[in-house]
């Protein structure tokens, strides 16, 4: 998710209908320049070069997000049902509609990962891993991070793992979706980033911006990323 404001001025997009190496292209009708879905950078035309602001956003089920955020309006857009026109690309290991121009074998093409871009620090986590380790504490870029997942509903949140005052914490999984500090006890709610009950009730970690996508589109773009799990430290 981005910000559609751009040196100031709002700006509206469209579907371009081209692909920028397997990932959708999208133009602003105020400039006609085309961008990037997945870099959030413009790639063409008069505002090349230009990035998007990132927006934290969280990709999970419908009745998920409504438990945290109960009072939320859904744009409901034409069809309303299961049928998926993509369903058959999903289940391939085909590396993308136009192929790839970088690969790597150490996971399947088509396995999710959660990736995180700070600066110059691009990393991975897949799907297969936090399935079984569903609270992540990592270091990206210097900044302190915690990864939470579930299993369930394939929903997976990144946090900034210090707060404003400075204190550095340590996270644990907990029931459900919950996590649990190891230095104050402080139970929170792992996708809504609150504190829910402790010392610091009240309180709410920072969201990191991060991108659930295909372990082969992730690549692509972020050669040098490293694979939770699979890199040594």
């Amino acid at each position: 998710m981005y910000s559609r404001i751009i040196n100031g001025n709002e700006h509206t997009f469209g579907v371009s209908g081209k692909l920028i190496r397997n990932a959708l292209g999208m133009y602003d009708h105020q400039t006609d320049t085309l961008w990037s879905q997945l870099l959030g950078e413009a790639v063409q035309g008069e505002l090349s070069g230009t990035k998007l602001e990132v927006l934290p956003a969280m990709m999970t089920t419908w009745e998920e997000w409504k438990t945290i955020h109960p009072d939320t309006l859904a744009i409901q857009k034409g069809f309303v049902g299961n049928w998926d026109a993509y369903s058959g690309y999903y289940t391939s290991s085909d590396e993308g509609v136009l192929g790839v121009e970088q690969s790597d074998d150490r996971l399947g093409a088509k396995e999710f990962v959660i990736g995180v871009n700070l600066g110059q620090d691009a990393v991975a986590y897949p799907f297969g891993v936090l399935d079984r380790e569903l609270v992540v504490n990592d270091l990206i870029n210097d900044v302190p991070a915690v990864v939470v997942f579930d299993s369930d509903t394939a929903t997976g949140v990144v946090w900034k793992r210090n707060l404003a005052d400075g204190r550095l914490l340590t996270f644990t999984a907990d029931e459900g979706e919950n996590i649990r500090d190891l230095e104050t006890g402080t139970l929170w709610n792992g996708f809504s980033g609150q504190a829910i009950t402790g010392e610091l009730a009240g309180e709410k970690l920072k969201q990191i911006p991060s991108t659930l996508v295909f372990w082969f589109a992730w690549f692509d773009f972020h050669p040098a990323t490293r694979l939770y799990g699979h890199d040594q430290e």
